[in-house]
């Protein structure tokens, strides 16, 4: 089903007008879709059946409490990388117990406060953490749970700025020293040791690193345990890709296919945490052309949304497939041209070298109604989608 789509030629979230919306809170805004946000939810949850398995949303993904609390009502547990998305889950009312926290760098006040809210799970990412953590347990008088987090020194095949399981990333334990570290929990009087965790990237649109790691971690799992460890739980992580322009990412059906063969008989609680795969689709941005400015070289589409709206086609040289509000005939010639915000930095784009239908500010007239609105836009619109896949132009 498309929660995004359009509708006597004007582009609908759920079947309510974009531009409707823009008349009611202006230019740009984030439109989140929960039929969508469900639906993603549901292929998850239907994977997991007959697993012992649990999963977490990666906040760091989407932190809007509305989006959060769709994931919560429906049993979703929260992975998170600081005390505020912590404070996020908590307000959007998932349980404590629930959340899991991971991150490489956190502070000794925010571990005192997610063990004083009695979270479910610490993944540790050091040494120098582990003995934070002690010590911060023991003034509180409790003793934590705690997975380590390993780094199986796995390529995942992605952006070199988003992969996070290989030897040089600053994530995780090294496989190699995580018999060490984990001799050093067990000495600990105020850390309970409950099992491993791994993470190697995101945007992977393949399943052989997956396997890949799963394969190390499972050996080392073995190694944990004849060393006297009891090992509870896996933490599998998330990472799997979405589409954005011909990128062809695993099903979540085949996602579980290989992660059930390859920790078969391993006899440990498995935990997902899917983030741009939940989310990534669910949402667009709108933003209004301000004015279009030819030039020798190139033409400029200045829009009111910026490199700060959304960073990552600056950042990391992402795809976001655009798309006119107002739908455009087939025959429509094209211009070609740069989406650019109003920021003073050369990196201050959406989209380059982009093919689209002739733009211009006011020259779109738009009508339309809703339950409670009707009215006409006289104005051009432009919509780009969150980590997603697709943008939108008025």
């Amino acid at each position: 089903m498309s929660f995004f789509e359009y509708r006597n030629g004007a582009m609908h979230a759920e079947g309510v007008a974009l531009a409707a919306i823009a008349a009611q809170v202006g230019t740009p805004f984030y439109c989140y879709s929960a039929g969508a946000l469900r639906a993603g939810w549901r292929e998850f949850a239907d994977g997991i059946k007959g697993m012992n398995a649990s999963v977490c949303y990666a906040m760091k993904a989407n932190s809007n409490l509305a989006v959060i609390r769709v994931f919560g009502e429906m049993g979703a547990g929260a992975d998170i990388v600081s005390v505020g998305e912590m404070r996020r889950a908590l307000a959007a009312g998932i349980p404590a117990g629930r959340i899991i926290y991971s991150g490489v760098g956190k502070k000794a006040s925010e571990l005192m406060e997610a063990l004083q809210v009695k979270v479910g799970q610490i993944n540790v990412e050091s040494s120098a953490e582990l003995e934070t953590l002690n010590a911060v347990a023991g003034q509180l008088g409790v003793r934590a749970d705690i997975t380590i987090r390993v780094n199986p020194d796995v390529d995942a095949g992605t952006h070199a700025k988003i992969t996070t399981g290989r030897k040089e990333n600053k994530f995780g334990i090294d496989i190699d020293l995580a018999r060490e570290a984990f001799a050093l929990a067990g000495r600990l009087p105020n850390l309970k040791v409950v099992g491993v965790a791994m993470h190697i990237g995101s945007q992977l649109t393949s399943l052989e690193p997956y396997r890949a790691a799963i394969v190390r971690v499972r050996e080392l799992i073995g190694q944990l345990r004849a060393d006297g460890h009891r090992i509870d739980r896996f933490d599998i992580g998330g990472g799997l890709g979405i589409v954005y322009s011909n990128e062809k990412p695993p099903s979540i059906a085949d996602f579980m296919a290989v992660v059930a063969k390859e920790t078969a008989g391993l006899g440990c609680e498995l935990t997902f945490e899917p983030g741009r795969r939940l989310v990534g689709e669910a949402g667009v941005l709108v933003s209004e052309v301000i004015l279009v400015k030819p030039g020798a070289a190139k033409t400029f589409v200045i829009v009111d949304a910026a490199m700060n709206d959304l960073i990552r086609p600056t950042l990391y040289e992402a795809w976001h497939d655009i798309l006119p509000v107002k739908e455009a005939r087939q025959d429509t010639a094209t211009i070609r041209c740069d989406i650019v915000g109003p920021i003073c930095e050369s990196g201050d784009f959406l989209a380059q070298n982009r093919d689209l239908p002739p733009l211009a500010a006011g020259s779109t007239n738009l009508s339309f109604s809703t339950k409670s609105i009707k009215k006409e836009i006289k104005t051009s619109y432009f919509n780009f989608t969150l980590f997603k896949n697709f943008i939108l132009i008025f």
